[in-house]
């Protein structure tokens, strides 16, 4: 362990995943005999440049990236299908940086159209003077004692890149058109700032993500981690006077925490209703299936599918759902629908 200087630190490049540390209390760095864990904090040296050739910073900017810059990561494992699979190292050895947003793991598989992983070289894991690493769970959002908002929707998909997002942030766009404080909330994935930005520019008056419960990723999170966690940032939402929550779950019905995120009576709970993303017939059949055995009330399908119109018949044939548009997600007549269904729903469920 040895001393780190602050001006070294101001002068790395922060990622968007460490935004939250107060690195004031980052005084010193570990550089050996360090066991890096999910969430703690690495100064690195980009060695080689791969296919991330820029980093995204706390304020969404995307910063280019040079040989011999020196970065502000936090460890985390990545699952990614489209990009890469990564690991957290066991030592302070070479990896890599596996996500714009600012993620340190090591690379073991990439999608063929990438040109490899950014190579990072760790100098250390920050630190206290008491030599305890920083982690970002210590800076994550205090827990809370209130009610969760009046409605929650989740949006499912078939996998990364299937449309979850547009749909998530067209859900909050609806909402907020037809008068409604509305929150939005992704809980799995890995960090990056897009997705929050493309949700607060869509009328969200709050979003939260995982990050904001002190996780860097989720993937290899327990799943009463992800569970307490997506409950306290809904009632997080609740406290900033959020009467709707729009809850975006990453990756598909296949990975192993989305799997368990959907299985969960505790997750189950919190939705009045869920919309599943697709990019074909088979996955929103299969998809909305899934989700209907499991007990969800599926309002509607939508996702990369309704680029389709061929698709979206033959999915809608096999399926006792609604498909929709982005632009009748954002339409009043959508939400008011959707609303009548919660109500209805509700008073089922009571009888």
């Amino acid at each position: 362990m040895e001393p780190i200087a602050s001006f070294r630190l101001t002068a790395a490049k922060r990622s968007y995943a460490v935004r939250r540390v107060n690195f004031a209390e980052c005084t010193h760095i570990l550089t050996k005999a360090c066991q890096p864990k999910p969430g703690d904090l690495v100064l690195a040296r980009v060695q080689t440049l791969g296919s991330h050739k820029r980093i995204e910073l706390p304020n969404g900017r995307k910063a280019t990236l040079h040989e011999g810059d020196e970065v502000l990561l936090a460890f985390g494992n990545r699952y990614a299908p489209d990009q890469y699979e990564a690991y957290v190292p066991d030592t302070l050895e070479a990896c890599h940086m596996v996500a714009a947003g600012g993620i340190a793991a090591k690379a073991v598989s990439w999608h063929d159209r990438l040109s490899g992983p950014t190579a990072i070289e760790p100098v250390g894991v920050l630190c206290r003077s008491d030599g305890k690493a920083v982690n970002l769970k210590e800076f994550a959002l205090p827990t809370i004692a209130c009610q969760m908002p009046a409605a929650v929707f989740g949006v499912f998909g078939t996998s990364m890149n299937a449309g979850k997002t547009a749909t998530a942030a067209s859900l909050v766009r609806g909402f907020a058109l037809s008068g409604y404080k509305v929150g939005a909330l992704k809980v799995t994935g890995t960090a990056a700032g897009g997705d929050p930005w493309l949700m607060h520019d869509s009328g969200a008056t709050q979003v939260l993500d995982f990050t904001d419960g002190g996780l860097a990723t989720t993937f290899g999170t327990p799943l009463d981690t992800i569970v307490g966690t997506t409950r306290n940032l809904l009632r997080t939402l609740h406290k900033s006077d959020c009467d709707v929550a729009v809850v975006e779950i990453a990756d598909g019905l296949f990975q192993e925490e989305t799997r368990q995120v959907a299985a969960s009576p505790l997750m189950h709970s919190l939705f009045d209703g869920v919309v599943f993303a697709a990019g074909d017939a088979l996955g929103a059949v299969a998809g909305v299936q899934s989700l209907e055995k499991l007990g969800y009330q599926v309002l509607g399908l939508s996702g990369a599918v309704m680029r389709s119109p061929l698709a979206v018949r033959e999915a809608i044939l096999n399926v006792d759902v609604p498909a929709f548009s982005l632009a009748d997600l954002q339409h009043p007549a959508t939400v008011s629908t959707i609303m009548e269904h919660t109500l209805s729903g509700r008073l089922a469920a009571a009888q």
